[in-house]
């Protein structure tokens, strides 16, 4: 699975939201005017990322593509109850949040994050097998981040939205992301002390990356 910051039709995630809004309106109201064909553009369009989303959170295709669906029918159920005066995308991003959290603590992470097994020293700089097994057990030790913490880390480095829109999909305050994303990395950082971020390919641990807005 390529990550979501590239999308299957070459479009990044931000360019796609600002590119669709008036797409997704007027097929929500052809939907509501009983058009219910029209829902299938919307699927269309948001597929990809709520599966790349749902993977974020569970790391399983089959099981992301599962939650994808599952997000949708609760879109389409709900359909009513979005507000023209919020993107759609953002309300679409907030249900499958919904979804996934719920899916999640159905199924909590296997192992504790003091558990988790700290990636080794890369052999040689610049050796991309060493590079993807550290980053895959980087992305292993966030989902065994306690609950509170792994989703703002999730939407926020590894689904590269901003502080503002992850609060918006999680319906928290942005105050209240910033400071689960701060602990969040402390709690990954002590875990990993040795762990070089720049080489795992993820900035999370790097104290230099400031939470933009």
């Amino acid at each position: 699975m390529e990550s979501c910051a590239t999308l299957d039709d070459g479009l990044t995630l931000e360019h796609k939201i600002a590119a669709e809004p008036d797409q997704d309106a007027a097929a929500v109201a052809r939907v509501l005017d009983g058009e219910a064909e029209a829902f299938e553009g919307i699927v269309r369009r948001w597929q990809g990322p709520l599966v790349n989303m749902a993977w974020r959170y569970c790391r399983d295709r089959g099981r992301a593509e599962e939650m994808a669906q599952e997000a949708f029918l609760r879109a389409w159920r709900g359909l009513k109850s979005w507000r023209s005066e919020s993107s759609f995308s953002s309300w679409l991003f907030s249900v499958a949040a919904n979804v996934y959290r719920s899916e999640l603590k159905r199924f909590p992470a296997a192992l504790p994050l003091e558990e988790a097994a700290e990636p080794a020293a890369p052999a040689w700089q610049g050796d991309d097998l060493e590079e993807r097994r550290q980053h895959d057990a980087l992305r292993r030790a966030v989902l065994a981040l306690p609950h509170k913490y792994r989703e703002p880390v999730i939407l926020y480095y590894f689904h590269e939205m901003d502080v503002g829109r992850a609060a918006a999909t999680m319906g928290l305050p942005e105050g209240t992301v910033k400071a689960r994303l701060a602990r969040g990395r402390d709690l990954l950082r002590r875990r990993f002390p040795h762990l070089n971020p720049h080489t795992a390919g993820v900035p999370l641990l790097d104290t230099g990356k400031e939470l933009s807005q």
